[in-house]
């Protein structure tokens, strides 16, 4: 059973940076890709970024581009969204998912596994 939990979240102002943390468990991290997602309040979950198993590819949502970026220690079975100069339509629940394709992909679909979410609020 692959267990994926999210940390990091929190109240930020505009301009401002967080780094989010999804650490997995129960199968060997290496084997996954992994995806971020978010869903505001009212809206559908949306891709934000992804990381093949190796970390050797990654893919970015346009409205983060630039501003975000995905990483993974598959020593650590980490991976990380390292998020700067956040702008309030950032605000929503964060999800990290995990993909046994090695690949990933923004389709949610793909995705097996699924964190419960870290809140992210950027205030304007």
């Amino acid at each position: 059973q692959v267990q994926l939990v999210e940390s990091g979240g929190g109240l930020v102002q505009t301009g401002g940076s967080l780094q989010l943390s999804c650490v997995v468990s129960g199968r060997a991290f290496s084997n996954y890709a992994v995806g971020w997602f978010r869903q505001a309040p009212g809206m559908e979950r949306e891709f934000v970024a992804r990381i093949t198993w190796s970390g050797g590819a990654t893919t970015y949502a346009d409205s983060v581009k630039g501003r975000f970026t995905i990483a993974r220690s598959n020593a650590k079975n980490t991976a990380y969204l390292y998020m700067n100069s956040l702008k309030p339509e950032d605000t929503a629940v964060y999800y990290c998912a995990a993909d046994a394709s090695q690949d990933g992909s923004e389709w949610q679909g793909d995705y097996t596994h699924w964190g419960r979410g870290t809140q992210v609020t950027v205030s304007s």
